[in-house]
């Protein structure tokens, strides 16, 4: 029996990464993190001073770009960023990253690379929609904007980064209008999803809602 592909989309602060982490140690498949992976790409190009708009200096910049996802953390270039791409410059810029063609060509790429045979849980903006349209189970994962800024909130202050609530809450606004209006692969409810609001709920309650959905599937 094929080891199962199963695909969580949803807003930005929706807890996507969270429960993805968990459900794939419930079920004994591996976690892939695509959101981490274009958080990564964002990284370089704000190091490297690259105008995250400009199409073609993208298509350069992650031609060559290796990236490693492997014991929960994510390494760019060899080099471990996992908290740093969790600055809020990084979250400032990366839907506008993620927008373009070239990226996520690549990205996707990388995704289907990684996750091709089978065994993995994977979240992000698009992944039932387009990078695995025919995942085992789907799973579109969602909360109030006021509850999704305020877990982003506590992450970040927990984490020594000061900013206001307004501010967080403005960011996951302004990224829920790019992610949804984009041209190329943009956030929507994939075909024969579960929709699973966790507004609410805690971790756990979400993860058994999830994983009860994909074991019926």
């Amino acid at each position: 029996m094929a080891l199962p592909v199963i695909t969580i989309d949803g807003p930005a602060g929706a807890g996507k990464s969270t429960v993805a982490k968990k459900v794939a140690q419930e079920l004994g498949l591996t976690y892939l993190d695509t959101g981490a992976m274009y958080r990564a790409v964002t990284l370089l190009a704000l190091r490297r001073g690259v105008d995250v708009n400009d199409d073609a200096k993208m298509k350069e910049l992650v031609r060559d770009i290796y990236l490693d996802l492997s014991g929960g953390r994510i390494y760019l270039n060899g080099e471990d960023v996992s908290e740093e791409i969790r600055r809020p410059e990084v979250s400032e810029s990366v839907s506008l990253v993620a927008r373009l063609g070239s990226v996520r060509e690549r990205m996707t790429a990388l995704q289907r690379e990684i996750a091709s045979r089978g065994g993995v849980v994977l979240d992000g903006r698009d992944v039932g929609s387009v990078v695995f349209p025919e995942a085992d189970c789907k799973i579109f994962l969602t909360a109030s904007v006021e509850e999704r800024a305020r877990r982003r909130y506590l992450e970040l202050q927990n984490k020594g980064i000061a900013i206001s609530f307004d501010e967080v809450k403005q960011n996951i606004v302004e990224r829920d209008k790019i992610d949804s209006e984009r041209d190329i692969a943009p956030l929507t409810i994939p075909e024969g999803a579960h929709i699973v609001d966790s507004t609410g709920l805690t971790i756990d309650e979400v993860v058994q809602e999830i994983v009860r959905k994909c074991r019926t599937d």
